[in-house]
């Protein structure tokens, strides 16, 4: 049995909660981080310590840094296909694992936040519009990636659409206008066919 920290609708925990899901790994979550605490006890920061969620106890062993956690559970669960064993075929899905929290996560986090987390009142549409600016030209380097793909690695589903699917899923929530962007359209709705990414991810966006 595994054992998650971390709250279920974080976009970090969900990559590590829809992997297990593919993987058909038991597991139990903990509800940790945000309003739920935990992450600040000594108990805790044995565990990890920086204080953050998701977190991980796999039989003993203490993963932390949710690409990370993902890469490990595929590794040690999925024999070749969520993290290719072939090493170019490897690298493409993992550099798209990395880009996702180095540039598409930053540019869309902001949006996020004026919506999620900042009062109806308090919101500055000007500044939404520019962030919703910088995201979309985010969002269109992956469209223009998944021309003639069907993911984000090629031709099978891997670590790479994880966790670009997270941050996609906030991107097509948001209450927002959305220019057509045809191949990340595609890309999207086939990851909505799998179970596993409609039970851990899609859920309502909460503030």
């Amino acid at each position: 049995m595994i054992t998650v920290w971390g709250n279920a609708d974080s976009i970090n925990v969900q990559k590590v909660l829809w992997t297990c899901e593919e993987l058909a790994l038991d597991y139990h979550r903990i509800d940790a981080g945000r309003h739920f605490g935990v992450v600040g006890t000594p108990a805790f920061r044995e565990l990890n310590p920086n204080g953050l969620v998701p977190t991980i106890d796999d039989d003993g062993y203490v993963v932390w840094e949710s690409n990370t956690i993902v890469r490990y559970l595929a590794g040690r669960y999925a024999q070749d296909g969520l993290l290719p064993r072939e090493a170019r075929a490897r690298a493409d899905a993992e550099r798209w694992m990395d880009w996702t929290n180095s540039t598409l996560w930053p540019a869309l986090l902001p949006l996020f936040r004026a919506f999620m987390r900042t009062p109806a009142n308090e919101r500055d549409p000007a500044r939404i519009e520019q962030q919703r600016l910088a995201a979309l030209g985010t969002m269109r380097i992956l469209d223009d990636h998944l021309a003639g793909r069907d993911y984000v690695g090629g031709g099978a589903f891997t670590v790479g659409d994880i966790a670009a699917g997270c941050a996609a899923w906030r991107w097509f929530a948001l209450p927002i206008a959305r220019e057509s962007l045809p191949h990340l359209q595609r890309w999207f709705e086939r990851l909505a066919e799998r179970p596993a990414f409609r039970k851990t991810v899609m859920a309502p966006l909460t503030t």
